[in-house]
């Protein structure tokens, strides 16, 4: 059974974009919870013009630790588990979650496994964002089990928490 992981990431800024426009992408994204009417359509467009320019900056580790920390993960949660691993943002770099699934739906897979390293429970992107984009997947790719592997149970985290703790004595 061919499975491929997609490791859903929230994505970070790179320290390198320009201030003006990250305060910009900032202040529409805020002003679009709120604003309806005529006036939606052009902060939409252009907080996806911004959107798309932070996505597609050209990222290293040191103007973007997350993503490189990412990267890694994604490695070695390939090499722990064998497989696959497509990395998926929610926000702020490329690929987003949909173009990853997509990307891991090529292969033809039996499987498609999501998973984040979001732990707990409450955080919008683990309780909505993620489960959003696996639905839209699964009606581009019907047929397809799209799996999201979450949420973790909470001893579990626990534990993995508590041995990290105990590394340190």
């Amino acid at each position: 059974m061919e499975e491929v992981i997609v490791l859903a990431m929230h994505g970070a800024p790179p320290n390198d974009y320009p201030p003006r426009e990250l305060a910009e992408l900032f202040g529409l994204h805020a002003r679009l919870e709120h604003v309806r009417g005529p006036e939606r359509a052009e902060l939409e467009r252009r907080h996806a013009e911004l959107d798309a320019k932070m996505r597609a900056w050209p990222r290293t580790p040191h103007n973007d630790p997350f993503w490189a920390g990412t990267k890694e993960l994604a490695g070695q949660l390939g090499q722990a588990t064998g497989l696959r691993v497509v990395v998926g943002f929610n926000e702020f770099c490329a690929p987003d979650l949909d173009q990853a699934l997509d990307q891991a739906a090529s292969s033809s897979p039996d499987r498609v496994i999501v998973v984040t390293p979001m732990m707990t429970r409450g955080g919008e992107h683990s309780e909505s964002d993620i489960p959003a984009a696996v639905q839209r997947a699964q009606s581009r790719h019907p047929g397809l089990p799209i799996v999201y592997a979450w949420p973790f149970d909470t001893g579990e985290v626990a534990r993995f928490l508590a041995a990290q703790i105990a590394r340190l004595t």
